[in-house]
């Protein structure tokens, strides 16, 4: 053996040592010898291939067992399974193979996991609704799967500095829109928070960088407020003979970062970042719910509770199994202080979830948790409906996945738990489908309201109905539910179905009036003349009466006309100026005009063709007459950016933190494009500011002298709006960069009278 495979054998034996030390602590412990097995097995399989990062790739296996084992806490059937989860696809071995050696349970919990290998999106998306599918349906009918591929996923992301940039992207991109919230379903806090803060640090090392330096920084003073608030509480409880334990909670970074962009506020604002965790062990398990409430009612004995942040998840868990009571106590120092009160096993379910099941039964044993049958039965119900593609069913499954909750009554008093957000409309498909499809509005706690009305936690619902009320498209832009919106979908696909039959019968009696002969490529052609994106679509234009056809069409069948002219990909007209002269001038210059912006189009096409995808763009002077900045996000030299190549050959620069972006990144992976600003104060770009202030003589004018100025900033507009005392409005400036923005929020930030002045999209 050479020294460097001396090295790689040592590794290899330290890592499955500690996997079989940790599993040997569990309360499993029965079956090692059949992991001693699988580990040998995929050893040998996977014998002589390396990780980009440079080491064995066994390693790897290895790792996605031990968090399966010691972070989740399954048993030696998930551990075997996650020592071969990349067996078959990666090597010659088979399902069969598996299957022979391990029997049936682990070779189909790989076959399940190696069938979301690779990332939920591929090149070809739409491709994959069938495979993305059968993740779902295996993940409902074994949770181990899912669970085996968020330790995957997690493990990926620990190791994610050995990809490139645009690749890290994209990773950190999927699995902010899914695996995280996947992992908060499950009630797996502690891996959630890292899958998070995982993906902040690679989409935003700086602002990732500041926030954990500013925790550091904050940490003596949470301390000392832990310090002086807990001895109070420890005394009342030890007087009452309670066994417990007290912890603080920290905010996780990306959870700070969130909140910071989401109220536009700075780190010293966000009020919530620690919290006081009394975790008890009860006398009596079957009473430890009364244990709970008992703790609680001490507690508003020694600090003044607050009166509107009351959470009770006791008598109704969250739907990922949450159980614990939360309040804001008032500390004698004067700040408000959050206490979770939740008993050991409410903690193990909190930070285990799930999975915590599995701690505590035989590896083999079926779940029996309502909540989770409850919410794999909604993930099939979905599946149960046909959808185009796999993005629109991502979508629709991501609305299901969102643990924030209210709770709301039928007219007989039955609790029923929906999403925070949710509409009339959702109740109505969440009780039955018929009931949705015709419903027309509600009585909420008596009154009449609307189907778009969201519900509030208490509300008490009665849906009305009538027959002649049907679905409608535009039901989908205010329902937040998956169910209903699958269900919506489903409907409109069949009437879409109808319409398109008869305007395809429209069409047919048209074209065989007129003597054409009725073959496929004529409605190819209509397709093309229209442009249109499919013979469904002009099926559907025509059934509705959008198009209708005319001599036009069959003037253009026949190569008499020429196709449309269309304005789509033209946006550069929008930038050629108005100047005066002659018609036959004006005419000219748009032809001058339009032939040298097409040129700059193709020359824009041509450098975007030639961009390397595995180095990071640099935005120049240069690079930036190519580029375009969609008003989705406004990016400007010092945001963190990327590029997106559109299918048209057009380079996008986005914010990485633009849900558009995002958007892109989980779909379009593979057309992204890592970029980086060096700029020089040689072009202007727009920043919208937001200010909030007491309103008083002269203001606008004082703003409007500080902004004449500043030699860096040109001011656009201008737009303030008074109530009460108070104005608010926004400023349109051209900036060279973030830091012009900063300067100028904290000069505005400066004037006596301006409480607030940040940046918006």
């Amino acid at each position: 053996m050479t020294e460097q495979e001396l090295r790689d054998e040592e590794l290899i034996n330290a890592a499955a040592q500690k996997l079989f030390d940790t599993y040997m602590a569990s309360n499993h412990r029965g079956h090692i010898d059949i992991i001693r097995k699988a580990f040998n097995f995929a050893k040998q399989a996977h014998r002589g291939v390396r990780r980009l990062s440079g080491e064995p790739y066994i390693l790897h296996p290895i790792a996605v067992a031990q968090i399966a084992c010691e972070e989740i806490g399954l048993g030696s059937t998930s551990i075997c399974a996650a020592l071969l989860h990349d067996v078959v696809e990666d090597t010659e071995y088979t399902h069969e193979d598996l299957e022979n050696l391990f029997g049936a349970k682990i070779a189909n919990i790989v076959e399940g996991v190696t069938k979301i290998s690779g990332g939920i999106f591929g090149e070809q998306a739409s491709l994959q609704a069938e495979t993305f599918k059968k993740m779902l349906l295996s993940m409902s009918d074994d949770i181990r799967v899912i669970l085996i591929k968020i330790s995957d996923r997690l493990h990926n992301m620990r190791t994610l500095a050995a990809q490139r940039p645009s690749k890290q992207y994209k990773i950190a991109a999927e699995t902010l829109y899914i695996f995280a919230p996947l992992a908060d379903r499950l009630g797996l806090n502690r891996i959630k928070n890292e899958l998070e803060d995982l993906s902040f640090r690679y989409e935003h090392p700086e602002e990732y960088a500041t926030i954990v330096q500013q925790l550091h920084d904050s940490q003596m003073e949470r301390e000392e407020t832990i310090d002086k608030f807990t001895p109070a509480i420890r005394e009342q409880l030890e007087a009452q003979g309670v066994k417990f334990r007290i912890t603080a909670r920290v905010k996780s970074p990306y959870s700070i970062w969130q909140k910071m962009q989401r109220k536009h506020i700075p780190f010293e604002e966000v009020y919530d970042i620690l919290a006081v965790r009394i975790i008890f062990t009860p006398h009596d398990r079957s009473r430890e719910i009364e244990e709970c409430y008992h703790i609680y009612g001490a507690l508003t004995r020694i600090y003044k509770p607050h009166p509107s942040r009351f959470r009770d998840w006791l008598s109704n868990p969250k739907a990922n199994g949450y159980q614990a009571l939360h309040n804001t106590f008032m500390s004698h120092e004067g700040k408000w202080i959050e206490v979770q009160i939740r008993s050991d096993r409410m903690d193990d379910q909190a930070e285990g979830g799930f999975a915590a099941h599995w701690k505590y039964k035989d590896a083999d044993a079926p779940y029996d948790g309502t909540e989770l049958d409850r919410w794999l039965s909604s993930i099939r119900e979905i599946l149960d409906d046909p959808q185009p593609d796999t993005l629109d069913l991502l979508d629709t499954i991501k609305l299901n996945l969102f643990a924030s909750e209210i709770l709301v009554f039928t007219p007989k008093g039955e609790i029923k738990t929906m999403p925070q957000g949710a509409t009339v409309l959702d109740f109505a498909f969440a009780i039955h489908t018929m009931l949705g499809s015709h419903c027309m509005g509600a009585k909420v706690n008596h009154k009449l309201m609307p189907l778009s009305y969201q519900l509030k936690s208490g509300d008490q619902i009665e849906i009305l109905t009538t027959e002649k009320q049907h679905v409608a498209p535009e039901w989908l832009k205010f329902v937040t539910t998956g169910k209903a919106k699958g269900k919506i979908q489903a409907l409109l696909r069949r009437e879409n179905r109808e319409k398109q039959r008869v305007g395809e019968e429209q069409l047919r009696s048209f074209l065989t009036e007129a003597g054409v002969p009725i073959t496929t490529p004529i409605y190819d052609h209509l397709v093309a003349y229209h442009q249109l994106s499919s013979r469904q679509q002009l099926f559907l234009e025509v059934a509705n009466g959008t198009i209708v056809p005319s001599n036009d069409d069959l003037e253009f069948l026949k190569g008499k006309k020429k196709k449309k002219q269309s304005n789509e990909g033209l946006g550069w007209r929008r930038f050629i100026p108005f100047m005066g002269g002659s018609k036959e001038g004006k005419k000219a210059q748009t032809e001058a005009e339009e032939a040298s912006a097409l040129k700059s189009l193709a020359e824009t096409t041509d450098f975007v063709k030639h961009i390397n995808r595995k180095q990071i763009l640099i935005i120049n002077e240069d690079v930036l007459r190519h580029c375009q900045f969609p008003k989705c996000c406004s990016s400007i030299p010092g945001d963190d950016i990327l590029g997106y190549i559109t299918s048209d050959h057009r380079l996008e620069i986005h914010r990485r933190a633009c849900h558009e972006a995002n958007k892109h990144k989980t779909r379009h992976g593979d057309d992204i494009i890592a970029c980086s600003w060096d700029m020089h104060h040689q072009v202007l770009f727009n920043a919208t500011l937001y200010v909030k202030g007491v309103d008083a003589r002269g203001v606008l004018q004082t703003i409007a002298q500080l902004l004449f100025e500043s030699a860096s900033i040109q001011l656009k507009s201008i737009s303030l709006d008074t109530t009460d005392g108070i104005f608010e409005g926004t400023l349109t400036v051209g900036v060279f960069s973030t830091d012009d923005v900063e300067q100028i929020c904290n000069s505005l930030l400066g004037l006596t009278h301006i409480t607030k002045a940040v940046r918006i999209d």
